[in-house]
């Protein structure tokens, strides 16, 4: 029984290790995503700043 608990745990552990990846890939994904939005919002909202001055 004890080799079925340990062999439980190293699974569960390596299912840890396995998520952890996926969430910080994840979040790093959102974070491209976020950064590339507020430049494009940013773009926008100065060029029609920059045309209301001309």
């Amino acid at each position: 029984m004890t080799n079925t608990g340990d062999a439980n745990k190293e699974r569960n552990r390596e299912i840890a290790r396995n998520e952890e990846v996926k969430q910080v890939t994840g979040s790093a994904r959102v974070s491209i995503w976020t950064i590339a939005v507020a430049v494009i919002v940013g773009g926008i909202l100065f060029t029609l700043g920059w045309l209301s001055l001309r």
